[in-house]
């Protein structure tokens, strides 16, 4: 019996000890419950009063609760925020002697009658609807009086505010845009506002233009503890918006003195040009290499006229031009013709299309003139450049002398691998059109009857007209086929650049010495020539400077390309084709 009780005891005391467990643990959840919900209810009341001092006559309180609105950075306050700025807060006299501030929207319904809906200001609950008639006679009842804002500091205050509550912004971009502008004017007191949406940011680059400006503005802390831990985190996340700041900090009016902190200073400043340093280096070559994508499509054009047919079109750059065109028509005939939906589908539309007007130029252009002058290259030289200068000034009367052209949607910003390096989209797109290019060239000529009559009229024209191939229409298709590529760079070119008469003569040479040095005929050696030149160009600017700094650097490069000339004549890989079998 002994044993049943204290058994029967046991368990009563331990029912007890978990009833009370939970009982405690129910309590404490309810108690944080409750203190998490301490500070929003202390903020919603501290800009509830805030909002209510806003009407204030006197200058001064109004002055201090545009700055306490601006502290406490609540997305609440964005509305009344916004109609300060813009001048639709307006002080609501709705009975005697009791004025409340309101925020006054002013729609048109569908008759288009304009309504007065008056709203309170944080929470937007409508008050009133007026007909928008009764605007001017509530202003001489005195009913209904804008808000003005006692100075134009009132007003700076009010966009700063409004500046800090982009924190808050659906979009990353304008958080991260907000965080830098901040952290640049170097306020302390938005840090609290920069650590509020810290914690709710998700977007990795805005986390880190967050991070930066919380670490810049404590730059200036009076600890110096402060100050070398955040010039440690800046070095460390590669804070390139505080390079300044540091590097003055370190040698400007206001030297750092604490040992510890010049030393966390120094080394951040060393880390963060180095890594700058990397970045520039590699952005050059990505630039370097989308160039050379561009030119590997007008150089491919050319080794097929120039280098297989022996024809030096000086209207080459112009097929170029045509292709930039096609694409502006296009754009602006969706604009007009289709619904908004589809407006960036016309660069879709634009690439093939592009390359069959140039093709179709191209070949009309080999019918009319330069089938009758095979065997006469100055001749060629001379009317196809003629023939360029008629396109030059026919697209100048029409289009005018510069035509912009917007890149989609989906192809607008870029990558970002590295702190400070963005790669663009549009970029990254030229050079896959660059490599898909040289891929379905490659396999014209290569793989299909088409690219074989190509290759066979190429190396002995007599013998392949004895064997029954019309050397006349290859000639007219192969001579189309080069000038739809050029076409086809035009329009790619529509995406880091505008088009104008004149943009295909500063394409036409570098094309040129892309086929000579690659060798007359060789798709690898075009390839090669073409990224080897557009880096080279790239790294020659920045190196020059000045504003001549391209036109210098492509005459340095063909000063190189000269002297390579000497000692290779034959460029990179050897020609084949009518040039050889006139040479020989």
């Amino acid at each position: 019996m002994g044993v049943r009780r204290r058994a029967e005891h046991g368990r009563k005391a331990t029912s007890l000890f978990m009833n009370a467990r939970r009982v405690v643990s129910f309590s404490l959840a309810v108690l944080s419950g409750f203190l998490s919900l301490l500070p929003h209810a202390f903020a919603d009341s501290r800009l509830a009063d805030a909002a209510e001092r806003i009407r204030s006559d006197d200058p001064t309180v109004q002055m201090a609760a545009v700055m306490e609105l601006r502290d406490l950075g609540d997305p609440a306050s964005l509305p009344l925020l916004r109609a300060m700025e813009e001048g639709a807060a307006y002080r609501w006299e709705f009975a005697p002697g009791i004025v409340r501030l309101v925020v006054v929207d002013k729609p048109v319904d569908e008759q288009g009658v304009e309504w007065l809906v008056l709203r309170e200001p944080i929470s937007g609950e409508v008050l009133s609807r007026l007909d928008g008639s009764s605007m001017e006679a509530l202003a001489q009842e005195e009913h209904l009086s804008r808000l003005s804002l006692p100075s134009a500091d009132a007003r700076r205050l009010v966009k700063s505010a409004l500046e800090r509550l982009k924190l808050f912004d659906a979009d990353p971009a304008f958080h991260r845009a907000a965080a830098t502008k901040i952290g640049n004017e170097e306020d302390d007191s938005a840090l609290p506002v920069l650590l509020h949406a810290l914690e709710k940011e998700k977007d990795r680059w805005a986390r880190h233009a967050l991070h930066e400006a919380v670490h810049q503005i404590r730059l200036q802390s009076p600890d110096p503890q402060v100050r070398r831990k955040s010039a440690e985190e800046l070095g460390r996340m590669i804070g390139l918006q505080a390079l300044s700041r540091m590097k003055g900090l370190l040698n400007g009016e206001l030297k750092e003195k604490d040992p510890a902190v010049r030393a966390a200073l120094e080394s951040a400043v060393r880390r963060i040009e180095g890594r700058q340093g990397l970045s520039i280096a590699v952005g050059t070559v990505f630039n370097g290499i989308s160039l050379g994508s561009i030119l590997l499509m007008m150089g491919l054009g050319l080794a097929i006229t120039f280098g297989l047919m022996g024809v030096i079109n000086m209207a080459h750059g112009e097929m170029m031009m045509i292709g930039g065109y096609v694409g502006f028509v296009l754009q602006e005939w969706f604009a007009a013709h289709l619904p908004p939906a589809m407006h960036d589908h016309y660069f879709l539309a634009a690439l093939p299309v592009s390359f069959m007007v140039a093709g179709a130029v191209g070949w009309a252009l080999e019918k009319s003139v330069i089938r009758f002058l095979y065997g006469r290259p100055l001749e060629t030289l001379l009317a196809t450049w003629g023939v360029s200068m008629i396109f030059q000034q026919a697209a100048r009367v029409y289009f005018g002398d510069l035509t912009g052209v917007n890149a989609p949607s989906w192809l607008r910003g870029g990558v970002e691998p590295m702190v400070g390096l963005v790669l663009p989209y549009g970029r990254i797109f030229i050079m896959g059109l660059g490599g898909l290019t040289l891929f379905g060239i490659h396999v014209l000529l290569t793989k299909t009857p088409l690219g074989l009559r190509i290759r066979a009229v190429t190396q002995n024209r007599d013998m392949s007209a004895c064997l029954g191939i019309s050397t006349r229409r290859v000639d007219g298709w192969t001579f189309a086929l080069g000038a739809g590529l050029a076409g086809l760079a035009g329009c790619s070119l529509n995406l880091i650049g505008t088009v104008d008469p004149e943009v295909g003569k500063y394409y036409i040479v570098e094309s040129f010495m892309v086929v000579v040095v690659g060798g007359v005929g060789k798709l690898a050696g075009t390839l090669a020539a073409a990224l080897g030149i557009g880096v080279t160009t790239k790294i020659l600017e920045p190196l020059i400077g000045g504003t001549g700094g391209s036109i210098y650097a492509k005459l340095a490069i063909l000063g190189a390309i000269i002297l390579f000339l000497q000692r290779r004549p034959s460029g990179i890989f050897a020609p084949k084709g009518r040039l050889v079998e006139k040479d020989g």
